[in-house]
Parts: C-alpha cells; sequence; structure tokens
C-alpha cells in the first residue's frame, strides 16, 4: 500500500488524534521482525481497497520508535500490542485489534 504516512514522533501521533476529527485514522503498529506482524500487515494491504477512501493510514515502526508505541497506548488508552492495528474516530478509539485477529472487513465496518 502506498499510502502509509509513517509514525516517527509525538507530533505525528497528535496529528492524527487531531485528524480523526474529520476523517477516520488507521494506526498500525508493526514489528518488522515478526512473521505474524508481516502477515497481518498483508492481510490490511490485500485488503486496503476496502478502506483506503475511508481513512487514512499510519504505519510505525515499532523496532525504530518503541517510545512512541508506549505514548500511542498511553495517550489512547489501548494496552500495547504487536502487531497492532487501532481506528481512530473523533478522537476515539472505535476499533482494534492484534496478532491474526487483523482483519480489513472488520476494520471496514467500524468506518
Amino acid at each position: 500500500m502506498k499510502e502509509w504516512k509513517e509514525i516517527t514522533s509525538e507530533k505525528d501521533v497528535q496529528e492524527i488524534i487531531a485528524a480523526s476529527e474529520t476523517r477516520p485514522q488507521v494506526i498500525f503498529k508493526h514489528s518488522v521482525s515478526c512473521g505474524i506482524s508481516a502477515f497481518a500487515k498483508e492481510k490490511l494491504e490485500d485488503g486496503s481497497h476496502q478502506i483506503v477512501a475511508k481513512a487514512d493510514f499510519n504505519y510505525l515502526n515499532l523496532l525504530r520508535y518503541r517510545s512512541i508505541s508506549n505514548l500511542i497506548a498511553s495517550a489512547l488508552k489501548v494496552t500495547h500490542q504487536s502487531p497492532q492495528v487501532i481506528v481512530l474516530k473523533n478522537k476515539e478509539v472505535v476499533y482494534h485489534s492484534s496478532h491474526h485477529s487483523i482483519d480489513a472487513d472488520k476494520i471496514a465496518e467500524k468506518l
């Protein structure tokens, strides 16, 4: 998917939360060394046609930005997991899932 915006700072997280007031935001936390995480990312990319027009996609490399992942968990009150997908609308978490439960169909239902 060419639509991923990389999350690298606290400012990025704040901007994503603010942007969720006008357009749903999807955050995908990815551990680049984990096979399960790679499979989850592939499932999202394969199903992206269902959600790409409805939301913005944001990507966090957990190995490089673990402190940002902790910030996301704290700010959104969602337990950190890897891989993990979080969907925000109007500054609220409307859906989150992890590991093999990550599913583009379920995300599309929440948008």
